[in-house]
């Protein structure tokens, strides 16, 4: 009986150690990311619909990303690549010129007249 306890902890301890291991820790921070309107936050948001994130919400008036997600999958730094690479700014990482063209019109964020419009 107390080896088929013991066994029993051990196979427990395995799963449980093997489990913790292959999460990682989750990292929850905030990154200003540039954009203006609701079709900038559904790029923004759906870039980040992705396995190892837990959630990403951009705020337009702030333009502020809560995200939370693990570290052992991504960086701040692979983050902020994300965004570029569907157009977005961050502090870390600019889009390309050529990535950003491609948005639509009403989401050209570097676009002084375009801001203005949205704040209106």
């Amino acid at each position: 009986m107390k080896s088929l306890i013991k066994l029993t902890l051990v196979i427990l301890f395995a799963v449980v150690s093997t489990t913790t291991y292959s999460q990682g820790k989750v990292t929850e921070t905030t990154l200003k990311v540039d954009g203006v309107c609701f079709m900038c936050k559904n790029r923004i948001e759906n870039a980040l619909d992705t396995t190892g994130v837990k959630y990403a919400t951009w705020d337009i008036d702030t333009q502020i990303l809560k995200i939370a997600f693990r570290n052992d999958k991504y960086s701040v730094n692979d983050i902020s690549q994300i965004l570029a690479n569907v157009g977005h700014d961050t502090e870390e990482i600019k889009a390309t010129e050529e990535v950003y063209s491609k948005i639509d019109m009403c989401c050209k964020y570097r676009d002084p007249a375009v801001v203005a419009d949205h704040k209106n």
